[in-house]
């Protein structure tokens, strides 16, 4: 009996174990649920905040930056959209099988991507068979795509196929103005630990205006379901995005041309280390162009580009052209004599000596008549008699030598006269241009001394700023000094600068134009590198400075040109003669001169989804270069863009909904129209030379295809029409 109950007891035993550890988990979990139930933190977080994120969606409302244009409202950059290729793999998102939303046929959606996207079929087909995921992207092969791709890829009709949209700063141009304009990158920022995209202004406005132009971000915070939609009747909270504003430059798009081919074919002749010619509204003080050679294409910034703007970021000795300040200085004095003579030839200081461009000289001459002659000797001995250094110093200064201008762009130099005036040599050398550094916008501000009667007009390059969510317009004031210098001694410099431009015995009469009150001053200076003088042919800076009309000047022109290959004063001359010419017609500045009356004007209304044939007629009629890009019959985008300024002659790229496209005869075309078009067609390309296209790799009416790509030889005019000469 005693074994029976043993044997009871023991059976039972091992099921009141499995009772008590059932037990104490329940212990366990109610404790759980009523610490859950009880306290307002659980393990340190508070689960009211942890459940309201838990259902809280918070998106970034994306501020649009705003659009830089020129004088004209002509759009020089903004933002268009690039896309980004996404496949969906899950199938939940099909719920009509007639209409799916999923890829469903993974090896005929891989064979039709490779081909448009020039991708191994591999790869695609790899990407399609990812397990387990929602949604695949297909690398550098599926981004940055163009509008064009999207529409060659969306005409596929493949089921599941979807496109992201990003934005990217675009530069309708190319190299149009590129120093001034600057330009702007995408690049990937990590915010409340989340990645996002942003475009950050890298050089010129671009830079400089960076917060202006890119607004700021708003938000909108919603309550969402499981499935991931929006509550009804639940609080919604929206901060607007505060879009960027617009900022109009005071560049003129057609002058700006005139100095771009100006300084193209100048550079493809001459080949220097880098060239600038620029022109200064004497008036306003409204930078109306700056071309340098060499330039960049925004669209696509070069690894090892120069980021210095030759216009305000290159200090150099100047020449001759500041003898012109000496002068000025010496006779608003009111001691000047210019009937005084001197011996010319050369200058000796102990053991210095200086020559004049003519060591020879001329014998013995008036200080007016070595102005002229661009006599070095001549200006120091006037320096020396009617001058102190301490004289020369202030007025170099108050000239605004020696400090920044203050114009909207970042990377301005002050330039240097920090000159020994202890020492002779040093600071009569100034007097010539030689010992003391300065900038090319230096030169242009100075001028304007000249030609606004004794007053200087500081130089500017925005115009005005658009508040795009308010309409508020701010416009750049013109800023002008009080008088810095007599009228008298300013009628005096004009007839000495006249007499250096017209004047058949000086050198600087190869830049007088027939017809044309020209006034200036040429220069040519040696390059001081390494702490010494360079020597040799070649080592040169040659510049001029000047402006037109004489007794009422309107534009102001500064040209310098480093190291070129042939260094004669006049080397800038067929340059500085043609953008002289072409403003005076444009702005029809002399009475002699007929304005250009069959260029026309048009500012161009948006044509997507017209008709293209009607479109392109309509465009033609108005004398414009219409170039249609595709077989469609209806233009989904065009540039220039909806609001741009187009003349007489430029092109128009309409962009249509066809699928085949044909090259078109480039012969003739601008290297920027050229680049423009090829980008459009997202075709590669490469070029040699500069100037105007000669020669194409590819015949013109050939159907373009995946994996082609066109050569295109350039020349410049200059030597096009010595071919044709000869």
């Amino acid at each position: 009996m005693k074994r029976e109950t043993n044997a009871i007891v023991k059976s039972w035993r091992e099921p009141k174990y499995i009772l008590l550890v059932f037990l104490f988990f329940l212990c366990v979990l109610l404790g759980q649920f009523a610490y859950l139930s009880l306290s307002s933190k659980v393990y340190g977080r508070d689960l009211k905040e942890f459940a309201k994120n838990r259902i809280t969606v918070k998106k970034e409302l994306v501020a649009k930056r705003g659009t830089i244009y020129d004088s004209e409202g002509d759009v020089l950059a903004l933002n268009v959209a690039s896309y980004t290729l996404v496949a969906y793999l899950d199938s939940s998102r099909t719920t009509d099988l007639e209409n799916p939303k999923h890829v469903v046929d993974k090896e005929k959606t891989a064979e039709a991507l490779s081909e448009v996207l020039n991708a191994p079929y591999d790869y695609i087909l790899s990407r399609l068979q990812k397990e387990g995921v929602y949604q695949v992207e297909f690398g550098t092969y599926g981004s940055k795509l163009t509008e064009l791709k999207k529409l060659e890829i969306e005409a596929l009709e493949l089921p599941g196929i979807d496109f992201i949209e990003t934005m990217k700063r675009f530069y309708p141009n190319g190299t149009f103005a590129s120093y001034i304009v600057g330009f702007a990158n995408t690049k990937e920022i990590e915010e409340d630990g989340q990645k996002k995209e942003e475009i950050e202004g890298i050089l010129g406005v671009e830079s400089g205006y960076n917060d202006i132009l890119k607004g700021t971000n708003g938000s909108i915070t919603y309550q969402r379901d499981l499935s991931g939609y929006q509550i009804p009747d639940t609080p919604e909270t929206k901060v607007e995005a505060i879009n960027g504003n617009d900022i109009y430059l005071t560049i003129d798009a057609n002058i700006q041309r005139f100095l771009e081919t100006a300084v193209s074919e100048t550079t493809a002749k001459y080949k220097p280390e880098w060239m600038i010619i620029a022109a200064l509204d004497a008036k306003t003080g409204e930078l109306l162009g700056s071309a340098t050679s060499p330039n960049f294409d925004p669209n696509s910034v070069p690894s090892d580009l120069n980021y210095k703007n030759p216009l305000i970021s290159y200090g150099y000795e100047p020449g001759s052209v500041m003898k012109t300040y000496a002068y000025l200085c010496a006779i608003d004095s009111g001691k000047y004599d210019g009937n005084q003579t001197y011996q010319s030839g050369k200058y000796t200081i102990g053991p210095d000596t200086v020559h004049d461009w003519n060591p020879r000289g001329w014998g013995r001459i008036t200080y007016d008549k070595g102005y002229q002659l661009s006599s070095n000797v001549g200006t120091m001995h006037m320096a020396k008699e009617y001058l102190s250094p301490n004289e020369l110093r202030e007025c170099l200064r108050s000239y605004g030598f020696g400090s920044k201008t203050g114009i909207e762009l970042s990377g301005e130099l002050p330039g240097a006269i920090n000159f020994n005036g202890k020492v002779e040599i040093d600071w009569l050398t100034v007097s010539f241009g030689q010992g003391l550094s300065t900038t090319a916008l230096q030169q242009l501000q100075a001028l304007t001394i000249i030609a606004n009667d004794g007053v200087m007009v500081k130089p500017h390059v925005i115009k005005k700023i658009v508040n795009t969510n308010t309409g508020e317009v701010t416009e750049t004031k013109v800023e002008k000094t009080g008088q810095i210098v007599k009228k008298e001694a300013v009628a005096k410099m004009k007839e000495l600068m006249y007499g250096a431009i017209n004047n058949s015995w000086a050198p600087g009469h190869t830049y007088a134009v027939e017809g044309f009150d020209v006034i200036g001053k040429t220069g040519t200076a040696q390059i001081f590198e390494n702490g010494h003088y360079l020597e040799g042919d070649g080592n040169y800076l040659i510049s001029f400075s000047g402006m037109f009309p004489k007794d009422d000047p309107e534009i102001i022109i500064y040209a310098a040109m480093k190291k070129p290959s042939i260094w004669y004063a006049s080397t800038l001359a067929p340059a500085v003669k043609s953008v002289i010419q072409n403003i005076a017609k444009y702005r029809n500045i002399y009475s002699t001169v007929e304005a250009t009356t069959n260029v026309q004007k048009r500012v161009l209304p948006s044509y997507k989804n017209n008709n293209t044939e009607k479109v392109e007629k309509e465009l033609t009629q108005a004398g414009l270069d219409v170039i249609v890009i595709g077989d469609g019959d209806t233009v989904v985008d065009h540039y220039p863009i909806k609001g741009s300024t187009v003349v007489t002659g430029d092109k128009v790229f309409l962009i249509t909904n066809g699928s085949t496209y044909q090259l078109e005869n480039m012969k003739g075309w601008a290297k920027n129209d050229a680049v423009l078009y090829l980008k459009l067609l997202n075709l590669p390309y490469s070029m040699t030379g500069y100037g105007y296209v000669t020669k194409q790799s590819i015949k013109a009416g050939t159907v373009i295809q995946e994996g082609m790509d066109v050569t295109l030889e350039l020349e410049n005019k200059y030597e096009i029409e010595q071919k044709k000469e000869e």
